[in-house]
């Protein structure tokens, strides 16, 4: 989906400067323990299904919303992982928006669909398993969302 209106109208008013975002982010497990992975189509790394939370939006939702925009699939959330944030959870874009999120990260399964990338946003979808994560091209911002709420990588 990109930029969302409400975020759009935001930076008409700030600009590039820094904005703190609720967001959400979707570890989507399959029954061997492997992981869904979505590939970013400005950087071309692997990266975890998620967004930003948009206004009156639960975090549950924004999850189930996100699952399906990012990779086509309906999803079943599981617990929290964590709700972390920090300045590793800082980028900037290449238009030269800064932001820090502050993730709240669920567990997850496909109840419905074929992971598919939406051409838009993503450009590929794949499982990885933990071995594979460890020499997968991860965005920082991937990795270290896997090293605070504890996802075995290598």
């Amino acid at each position: 989906m990109g930029i969302s209106p409400h975020l759009r109208r935001l930076r008409e008013v700030v600009g590039h400067d820094l904005l703190l975002l609720p967001s959400v982010a979707v570890l989507v497990w399959d029954d061997h323990g492997r992981l869904l992975l979505v590939r970013d189509a400005d950087t071309g790394l692997w990266q975890t299904i998620g967004g930003a939370i948009e206004p009156d939006e639960s975090p549950h939702h924004a999850a189930m919303r996100e699952a399906h925009e990012e990779a086509g699939v309906s999803v079943g959330l599981g617990r929290i992982r964590g709700v972390i944030g920090g300045p590793q959870f800082r980028m900037r874009y290449p238009n030269g928006d800064l932001v820090s999120y502050v993730p709240t990260v669920f567990d997850a399964h496909v109840v419905e669909g074929t992971p598919r990338p939406d051409g838009e946003e993503t450009i590929d979808v794949a499982w990885f398993s933990p071995s594979e994560l460890g020499v997968a091209p991860l965005t920082e911002f991937t990795r270290a969302l896997f090293e605070a709420v504890n996802v075995v990588v290598g």
